[in-house]
């Protein structure tokens, strides 16, 4: 894979076009004994502007770990289209009815049957402070090419690209 430096804007536009679409992302908090805990979150599609939205029951254990320590990671993948994307940050327990009614969709009454009035739901707010992802863009007979290309050549295969993003880093540029 390719790691060349990119503009910060456009990793985190890119970041939001591979994060669309992936329906379920792995969330990992961290217990209360330090061990790690993950757990299958609901992802909604829409712009990604550094933040993300999951909602939740507040009687979970998943917020009470992150009420204890707001450290998160959240692991998005696509095999079929060769797509994966790490992102970590911090998580906050967010009760706020104007930003559920905003991110509502029908099917989540099948965890809140009453809908936005259910008096236990609320969100969780992931403000992303790093990221990564790995992204192969090209055909499954491209990929193949390339890789036999590689081993006929004695190449190192790079089958897509890789960035990182930092949010709270200073810019570097070329």
């Amino acid at each position: 894979m390719t790691t060349t430096q990119k503009d910060p804007q456009d990793v985190v536009a890119h970041l939001g076009k591979l994060i669309h679409g992936i329906k379920v992302a792995m969330m990992t908090t961290v217990d209360s004994d330090g061990s790690l805990r993950s757990r299958p979150m609901w992802t909604y599609d829409k712009d990604f502007d550094g933040e993300l939205w999951f909602f939740t029951n507040d009687h979970t254990h998943k917020v009470d770990e992150v009420e204890k320590d707001h450290h998160v990671s959240l692991a998005y993948a696509d095999p079929g289209k060769d797509r994966y994307v790490s992102v970590s940050g911090r998580c906050q327990l967010i009760r706020d009815k104007a930003k559920a009614k905003e991110l509502w969709t029908p099917a989540l009454k099948a965890w809140f049957p009453q809908g936005l009035e259910d008096p236990n739901m609320a969100l969780l707010r992931v403000s992303v402070e790093k990221a990564e992802y790995w992204d192969t863009p090209n055909s499954r007979m491209v990929q193949l090419v390339g890789f036999v290309k590689a081993v006929l050549t004695g190449e190192k295969y790079h089958p897509g690209d890789n960035q990182k993003l930092d949010r709270n880093a200073p810019v570097r540029r070329n």
